[in-house]
């Protein structure tokens, strides 16, 4: 892990299990995955930016689990899941997905085949 990466969770350390379980799961599907750490971000890309991890609160505080991390994916689809807390279309045929996480056991292969599909969306623009 890079030293960076560890000061985005300076802050808020109880969420760096999830992003370490998260952070496996991606690398190990997609090794060819670039990891960017900006002030409000955590960055997965190939050719562009496929997934995100941050702290960015989708739900209201009292139903956030503690600790919990926010995954952000751009697919060419609304996903229609529970699991999904907020779904925006920021221009055509692109849906930016926000899915609050709170337990390792929710890192699975549904979340992980989302995951893959926003690697692949990613990969296929220009």
């Amino acid at each position: 892990m890079q030293a960076d990466e560890m000061l985005f969770f300076d802050a808020h350390q109880e969420g760096l299990p999830l992003y370490l379980r998260l952070r496996e799961e991606i690398l190990e599907s997609l090794p060819d995955a670039r990891i960017e750490v900006k002030k409000t971000q955590i960055s997965f890309k190939n050719r562009h930016l496929f997934a995100a991890v941050s702290f960015l609160p989708v739900r209201r505080a009292a139903d956030r689990p503690k600790p919990c991390i926010t995954l952000t994916l751009g697919l060419p689809a609304r996903l229609d899941s529970p699991r999904v807390d907020a779904a925006l279309e920021p221009y055509p045929g692109r849906w930016t997905h926000h899915i609050t996480l709170g337990d390792p056991r929710e890192i699975d292969e549904e979340l992980m085949g989302w995951i893959r599909d926003a690697a692949a969306f990613s990969n296929a623009k220009r």
